[in-house]
């Protein structure tokens, strides 16, 4: 069974699309995924989202940074 999204994940993906690194960012806070992120968005926009929806949907919701 796939995992469900919550609302939180869906406004992230949508986040995603237009600034990838503040989606990072909200689910990893200031970690190296946002660092890798910045890079990814700054070598191209696709790398950066697509990297964004892959570190959203990898996150386990129990570890949300609060």
């Amino acid at each position: 069974m796939a995992p469900v999204s919550s609302n939180a994940d869906v406004f992230a993906y949508i986040i995603a699309i237009f600034v990838p690194p503040i989606a990072v960012f909200l689910k990893r806070g200031c970690a190296a995924d946002f660092l890798i992120n910045i890079c990814l968005t700054i070598l191209g926009w696709i790398p950066g989202v697509i990297h964004a929806w892959w570190v959203i949907s990898k996150h386990d919701p129990a570890t949300y940074v609060r």
